[in-house]
């Protein structure tokens, strides 16, 4: 077996910040959205998510993909908007086992009442406090973050 090789103490630093500040803005924004709006952050991605899908529409697996959400709790979401009427179910024609979630109009609406206060508590949270450097670098550190080098999940 390999020996593990421990974060030094400046990595440790980093990624209990990195942690920190996720979680703080996550917070943030998802209470600010549940009190202008009544969403969730996960129930605001997923309107983002379909509405620049083609058609406002996309099969639910590729949507908890998109969203990073399980299929279960896409599908606890996706049930709630429904309800609500932001969203709807259709079979999918091809494969009758997958479906596909589909944006309503209201739930159009309710997305464009949300992108403002949304984008602009994103714009104070992270842009603002970052210089155009920073920034193109903090882009090309998630996109390496995010790429998963062909490790498994």
């Amino acid at each position: 077996m390999d020996a593990i090789r421990w974060l030094n103490a400046q990595e440790q630093r980093t990624w209990r910040s990195l942690l920190r500040a996720y979680s703080r803005i996550e917070r943030l924004l998802d209470h600010d959205l549940q009190s202008r709006n009544g969403l969730s952050l996960v129930e605001y991605g997923i309107l983002v998510t379909l509405s620049e899908s083609p058609e406002s529409r996309m099969r639910m697996r590729l949507l908890a993909d998109s969203v990073i959400v399980s299929k279960s709790r896409l599908s606890h979401q996706i049930a709630r908007l429904e309800r609500a009427g932001f969203v709807r179910r259709e079979t999918c024609e091809e494969d009758r086992r997958g479906a596909w979630a589909v944006l309503t109009d209201e739930g159009l609406a309710l997305l464009r009442a949300a992108a403002p206060g949304h984008a602009t508590l994103v714009r104070d949270r992270v842009f603002d406090r970052l210089t155009p450097e920073q920034t193109e670098q903090l882009g090309a550190i998630m996109r390496a973050l995010e790429s998963d080098g062909g490790a498994a999940p």
